[in-house]
């Protein structure tokens, strides 16, 4: 039987229109059509009334880490847990951010490929949860991000890296991680917040092994993606044939210009800084840690309307298992975009849905509300555009035509 949605008001994330009274009419697990209700025959169809609701496409995340979940003790787990633990504890993670309204996401970084475990057990329908696009298990470099910084004297992986130092390596670990079905490469360009040693602003790789990584996924036609705060490693990133930017918190003005040369995106993720900015001392972060948390958030929003000026491709993303930044609360970096970027409320929707779709390409199937596409469809109580808070509150969730929520 096919399904109707009557909407009140309606965002396609075609344009930026708000549209009222649409029908959508949804055959298994795609859309058949969009137009007025006036104009719908519902005759033998299951009708779902939104009409008191904002409908919208499913949103996208396209920066989480499932395996982690807002705890101090996150990246001490990695020591601890097994990949079982860790498996379960993703595909719960998940569940949640399905909740919030992510029929999408796009998880920035694992241990053991447990996100590759739980991305295949959602598409062969074991268990529910968002469709995912994946990066196995990120690349760094000795005493960088993803290094582990643990005792000399133990060995074996005990954070989500893999180590290289030097080209050979690097295109090794790439092929490793394709090899077991990872969506996409990951590579750390620069040092990080919560890693103990490194500085957020310093390069990690050289060009050549940064050029090494990437040419792997570039030539399979896979797409990458780069932690990267400082703007050396952003430069580098770039130059070598990176897809997106994550973070950016310490980009200038050049790393601007040559992602608009390049048509690189960037993925803003200000919750992450600002989470550890709000909550990090009184829960006893180690100052460090909250100082470069700072350095970091402190002119993001100003780059950010550089960015917007200039007209740089910016994506949705939270990093959502980081410290303090829950999964299925994560929403609260729409209400983050429109205070440190600027950024209209059309922008923030159009950032979560469409554009985060075209960056993993995936613009045929989801992104839009469009005859063709998957049923991914959410829905809240109030338009975004009178509150922006009301994104923290979905009320519906459709993904593949199959509600899950209201």
């Amino acid at each position: 039987m096919k399904k109707v949605i009557k909407c009140g008001k309606f965002f396609s994330a075609v344009d930026d229109k708000v549209l009222e009274n649409i029908a959508i009419v949804i055959d298994g697990n795609k859309i058949e059509s969009v137009g007025p209700i006036s104009g719908c025959n519902c005759d033998d169809c299951e009708v779902i009334d939104l009409s008191d609701k904002f409908v919208m496409p499913g949103l996208i995340d396209a920066h989480l880490h499932t395996l982690m979940n807002g705890e101090v003790t996150c990246m001490d787990d990695m020591g601890k847990k097994t990949i079982g633990d860790m498996t379960i504890d993703s595909m719960k993670n998940a569940q949640s951010d399905l909740m919030a309204g992510f029929t999408t996401v796009r998880d920035e970084g694992s241990y053991g490929f447990a996100d590759i475990a739980v991305r295949d057990a959602i598409n062969a329908g074991k268990i529910t949860g968002p469709r995912m696009f994946v990066s196995g298990i990120p690349i760094g470099t000795t005493g960088g991000h993803c290094d582990s910084h643990y005792n000399p004297y133990i060995t074996g992986q005990h954070s989500m890296g893999q180590v290289i130092d030097s080209p050979d390596a690097g295109r090794k670990a790439a092929r490793y991680t394709l090899k077991y079905g990872a969506d996409q490469i990951k590579v750390m360009a620069t040092g990080g917040v919560m890693s103990i040693g490194d500085e957020p602003g310093a390069p990690e790789f050289t060009y050549e092994e940064m050029k090494a990584i990437l040419d792997v996924p570039n030539s399979r036609g896979k797409i990458s993606t780069a932690h990267a705060h400082g703007a050396e490693g952003i430069k580098i990133a770039i130059r070598a044939g990176i897809t997106s930017i994550e973070h950016g918190m310490l980009m200038d003005e050049e790393c601007m210009d040559m992602m608009v040369e390049h048509g690189t995106y960037l993925v803003p993720t200000i919750i992450a800084a600002e989470r550890i900015v709000a909550m990090g001392v009184e829960n006893g972060l180690p100052a460090e840690a909250v100082g470069k948390a700072q350095r970091c958030l402190e002119n993001h929003g100003k780059n950010l309307e550089k960015c917007r000026a200039k007209g740089v491709k910016i994506c949705f993303g939270t990093d959502a298992g980081t410290y303090y930044n829950r999964h299925g609360e994560q929403t609260r970096e729409f209400g983050l975009m429109t205070e440190y970027g600027k950024f209209p409320v059309a922008e923030c929707l159009i950032a979560a849905t469409r554009t985060n779709a075209e960056l993993m390409k995936w613009g045929d199937k989801v992104g839009t509300i469009e005859a063709g596409k998957l049923a991914d469809v959410v829905a809240f109580d109030e338009s975004p555009f009178d509150n922006i808070e009301i994104m923290n509150h979905c009320s519906f969730v459709m993904k593949d035509g199959v509600v899950y929520k209201g």
